[in-house]
């Protein structure tokens, strides 16, 4: 399935300030629509109304608007975990919890979501390890989760790993379907998701 139009920005004229965070958001609109290797610097350029040079101003290179952009969201993945789960001490409580922030974010935060999942491995060492090490940090928090749960016998899942990237996968796809018009608000899809998750570590209430 085609992911949706995530489209933010139309072209901008040459009068409009442009700044870090402007070239980042564009970047970020393209690399989501087109790809990072699909995407040219003109373009980001001519999306912003200004001249290619220009751009260096704000930037060093088309790999430091990737890296940046994925360091961002993995950044803001953890910050919401952690904030998700804290005060709760009940497995099935931290889980449902930490599910529904991120299957969340990848229906309200769907630009970064395809750009991080497609594109990540389009950076150079050392940057993809330590992405690739960021996102399994957090694979490895939630998987923590649930061996608790499987510990005190509130879970019943065989494979505490399994389990965490079968309950992260659906949550990914989510930015690639998801559509603000549709029948569900992101709010409903996300708890329903932290249902699902339930499901999959078969939660004995």
């Amino acid at each position: 399935m085609a992911p949706a139009d995530v489209r933010r920005n139309g072209p901008r004229t040459e009068r409009t300030a442009v700044t870090t965070e402007s070239v980042l958001d564009a970047a970020l609109t393209l690399f989501a629509e087109r790809g990072y290797h699909g995407t040219a610097v003109s373009q980001i350029a001519a999306a912003l109304g200004v001249r290619t040079p220009s751009l260096y101003n704000h930037m060093s290179s088309k790999q430091e608007l990737l890296e940046t952009l994925v360091g961002r969201t993995l950044d803001d993945v953890h910050s919401e975990f952690d904030e998700a789960v804290r005060g709760l001490d009940a497995p099935a409580d931290q889980l449902r919890a930490a599910v529904r922030v991120y299957a969340r974010r990848h229906a309200t935060h769907r630009r970064e979501a395809l750009v991080v999942n497609r594109d990540t491995t389009s950076l150079p060492e050392p940057a993809l390890s330590r992405m690739r090490r960021r996102r399994r940090d957090h694979e490895t928090a939630v998987r923590a989760v649930i061996s608790r749960g499987v510990e005190d016998g509130s879970f019943s899942v065989g494979n505490a790993g399994l389990a965490s990237f079968a309950i992260l996968e659906m949550s990914v796809s989510i930015a690639r379907w998801f559509r603000e018009d549709g029948p569900r608000t992101a709010e409903q899809v996300a708890d329903e998701y932290a249902e699902f998750a339930l499901r999959v570590v078969r939660y004995r209430p």
